[in-house]
């Protein structure tokens, strides 16, 4: 059988219900956002574009660890209740933040200005792989030259207990996408073509989870 995806209406409807309960899974996620963190030269960033925000959680780490103080953050989301929580968590943050609701497909045009960094984290392993093609091309296309893409997201195993859970992950996505919200383990790096050069790359495993930390620039 081959994999199977949740439709935009259904990963919205599913989002949409999962609501604040997303930041349950800090246990596995945020070992790899702090990585990300640590590597994504956050603190020369002039525009942070975020898509797939969630509750906003990572953008008030990167807003209040890592960027200077006139730097702006951009994000979007699928999902209207995440996109609420998210506005409400970065109200403090003022016009220096911008987010809004989108339809699916990877757009950054909303953000009208130049960006030096794109960040994407736990939402490119839910897309089919011509949705994963059309975000990296769009990425190359709005970034500055030289500014980075910073991707977290579900990836194989490195031993035999993450290999053991990313290969069950890998198979209730087949059968059952809807019960793991249509996320499965994929490598970012492994799709990316030659306007990209990879300036950083792990595999953070966190409670036997693994996820793949990458930074990549544009050339």
């Amino acid at each position: 059988m081959g994999q199977r995806f949740l439709t935009t209406a259904q990963a919205r409807a599913f989002y949409d219900r999962f609501g604040a309960r997303q930041d349950s899974q800090a246990f596995y996620e945020d070992p790899a956002l702090e990585c990300l963190l640590a590597h994504g030269s956050f603190g020369s960033a002039r525009h942070v574009f975020e898509f797939g925000c969630g509750t906003g959680r990572l953008a008030e780490m990167i807003l209040t660890r890592a960027l200077p103080g006139q730097a702006r953050y951009s994000g979007c989301d699928i999902s209207e209740t995440m996109i609420g929580l998210a506005r409400a968590r970065l109200e403090r943050f003022g016009d220096r933040v911008t987010l809004w609701q989108s339809d699916g497909p990877p757009d950054f045009s909303p953000t009208g200005t130049e960006i030096d960094r794109v960040v994407s984290t736990y939402v490119l392993d839910l897309l089919p792989d011509a949705q994963i093609a059309a975000f990296l091309n769009e990425a190359a296309r709005a970034l500055v030259p030289g500014g980075l893409l910073c991707t977290v997201g579900l990836t194989g195993g490195t031993d035999l207990p993450s290999r053991l859970t990313s290969g069950l992950w890998s198979m209730l996505a087949r059968l059952r996408p809807e019960l793991v919200g249509g996320c499965r383990p994929i490598s970012v790096a492994a799709r990316l073509d030659e306007d990209w050069a990879i300036e950083y790359r792990t595999v953070v495993t966190a409670w036997t989870v693994p996820s793949e930390v990458l930074v990549a620039r544009r050339k």
